[in-house]
């Protein structure tokens, strides 16, 4: 198993989880004010949505990012141990980053870390967009750019930051070399 999903299979975990749940494109479609076109493109492997889209699909499904890292692989649920090697990865060529999991990525735990890379002039999405998750995030490396509803920081390696849930969020990397940003994702209670 590459630890590297690809858009094909991304694509087809999106289709697993849509018709799961019973949503149509259609539906999925009006639920993310996407393009019935572009969600079939994406559950054909055909586009490459950004992160801030991706996070808008899965929550229109009741689902969170790092359950894309999961579906098809429920081996990783019982191990606490991601080793750097074996860790499972997303790219976005839209957003210019890869997403890597971090930890397992299973509905009951409370805590989804990820790591991305966001390279140059990458960004997680083209607007601030909200998130169902309150997050903390820190800069490993590189210099970012976070618009925070209406506030905007620059960060650098070695800065922190919480977003609280529902806060419009959209990170952005003008600087010329990638940048790292550990986030930590905690759900709540439905």
């Amino acid at each position: 198993m590459s630890p590297l999903i690809s858009q094909k299979e991304m694509g087809a975990r999106l289709r697993q989880f849509r018709s799961a749940r019973k949503v149509s494109v259609r539906r999925l479609a009006e639920l993310t004010e996407f393009s019935a076109s572009f969600i079939s493109q994406v559950e054909n492997g055909q586009a490459s949505p950004s992160i801030s889209s991706l996070e808008r699909i899965a929550g229109a499904l009741g689902i969170t990012l790092g359950e894309f890292f999961t579906a098809a692989d429920r081996t990783v649920d019982a191990h606490l141990l991601v080793p750097d090697g074996g860790r499972r990865k997303l790219s976005s060529a839209w957003s210019i980053a890869q997403i890597e999991a971090l930890g397992p990525m299973v509905g009951d735990r409370p805590l989804e870390p990820i790591l991305i890379t966001l390279g140059s002039g990458g960004r997680s999405g083209k607007r601030p967009r909200t998130h169902a998750m309150e997050q903390f995030a820190f800069v490993l490396t590189g210099k970012v750019l976070l618009r925070v509803d209406d506030q905007a920081y620059a960060l650098k390696a070695g800065d922190a930051v919480t977003i609280l849930r529902r806060q419009e969020r959209l990170w952005e990397n003008k600087g010329s070399s990638p940048a790292r940003i550990l986030i930590v994702s905690v759900r709540f209670p439905s």
